[in-house]
């Protein structure tokens, strides 16, 4: 016998004549099951939608960068390999065909040299099949797009959309960001770090950890952001007390973990777990001096000269010195914004600060101060409108001169 669908009960209730009324009674309904929550492309949409912008400016400065690089290849009668690869890049590609060698050497080395990246360009190479030189520039490039990505993040959170919209700009086409279009290590370092920041902010102290582990695995500029660690974790625990605070503490405790994994495997493969200090501190000059800016100023006196027809003037001091002033502005400008950025930020920029202002051989340069990201990152919230697009007029005009004179050289002739 069929039962006929959705039919209702029945409720004899008295009417106002003392009648008996009967009144439907609706049985309670099924829960509905709603497929959305099993459907992931409503969510990928939104998350395609919000990566529209970032990959769109991203990819606009690459493809200036790289267009500069053929100019100048072409000008020079040099390959394009050779401009995206200078520099690091020729102790990186090296460091990943090669190794490191089996002693400490008293001459400039692949030890002086971290090994995250160049072992993630060797797993790129073997995986796709491909060139060391295009491992590189594929790790780099991907790596500056999740950088770009994690400063939106961070930057709307500190300031709000419009400022993080703005800071991407700033961001992508700051002369410092040729290293994601090059064969350097910035390309690995920066992503970690910043999701390390944004990981600590969200109290994930676990994935905060992981990510400085490896930042501190890819060179010795990421030490900063262990320091970062140990104070979101003192504040947590005395904002939270010790028992529930404490479990912050994971984040400081595998911060080290790479720079000391680092340091066991040259102890075992070279006999000295300083082998790689030793690399810097013997073989390339490196060295902290709390005057290096006033050395950067006489070297830079010393070693120009000029005569009818040649001018020899070190760009890499020109740039340190105008990276001085630029960095002592940005300090300024960090500590005035409102609202300030969170302590963990701070501390990661002032560690970076203090290495550029320090260091003999590595002054701040571009590349050390798109390091020191929020730093750079503050321009985006403090100018507006039409200051903000006289700014990044500026910074275009400086991407290309400054990049072009580090692929040409220091020479500069009349």
């Amino acid at each position: 016998m069929a039962v006929e669908p959705a039919q209702e009960a029945v409720e004899a209730l008295p009417d106002s004549d003392g009648q008996v009324a009967v009144a439907p009674r609706v049985a309670p309904a099924l829960p509905r099951i709603s497929l959305r929550r099993f459907w992931p492309f409503e969510s990928l949409g939104l998350a395609i939608e919000r990566l529209r912008f970032p990959f769109t400016v991203y990819v606009s400065s690459r493809v200036i960068y790289l267009l500069l690089a053929v100019v100048v290849s072409l000008g020079q009668h040099w390959s394009v390999k050779r401009e995206l690869s200078n520099w690091d890049g020729v102790w990186y590609r090296r460091l990943t065909g090669l190794g490191y060698p089996d002693h400490v050497l008293h001459v400039q080395s692949t030890l002086g040299f971290f090994p995250l990246y160049p072992t993630l360009m060797w797993l790129v190479q073997h995986a796709l099949i491909c060139s060391i030189f295009l491992a590189g520039v594929l790790i780099s490039g991907v790596g500056g797009f999740v950088a770009t990505v994690l400063v939106q993040r961070l930057t709307e959170g500190w300031w709000g959309e419009e400022a993080s919209r703005r800071a991407v700009l700033f961001f992508c086409f700051f002369p410092g960001s040729v290293v994601f279009s090059m064969v350097y290590s910035e390309g690995v370092l920066l992503p970690l770090v910043a999701g390390c920041l944004l990981a600590l902010e969200r109290r994930r102290w676990l994935l905060a950890g992981v990510l400085a582990a490896f930042a501190t695995a890819v060179g010795p500029t990421a030490v900063p952001i262990i320091l970062a660690c140990a104070v979101a974790a003192l504040i947590e625990i005395r904002k939270h007390g010790w028992r529930t605070g404490r479990r912050a503490l994971i984040a400081p405790f595998l911060a080290p973990v790479g720079i000391a994994a680092f340091g066991l495997f040259l102890w075992v493969w070279t006999g000295s777990p300083l082998a790689s200090y030793y690399a810097q501190h013997h073989q390339w000059g490196e060295k902290t001096n709390p005057l290096a800016l006033v050395t950067l100023v006489l070297r830079l006196i010393n070693e120009s000269y000029f005569t009818s027809s040649f001018v020899h003037i070190n760009l890499n001091y020109i740039a340190g010195i105008l990276g001085a002033v630029f960095l002592f502005y940005a300090l300024y400008l960090v500590r005035t914004t409102r609202p300030r950025i969170p302590a963990p930020a701070l501390v990661w920029t002032l560690g970076i600060a203090f290495l550029a202002v320090t260091s003999e051989n590595v002054p701040p340069n571009p590349r050390l101060l798109i390091t020191a990201f929020p730093a750079v990152l503050v321009f985006a919230q403090r100018f507006k409108g039409k200051a903000f697009s006289k700014l990044m007029l500026a910074s275009v005009a400086l991407l290309i001169i400054m990049s072009s004179a580090s692929y040409i050289g220091t020479a500069l002739r009349p």
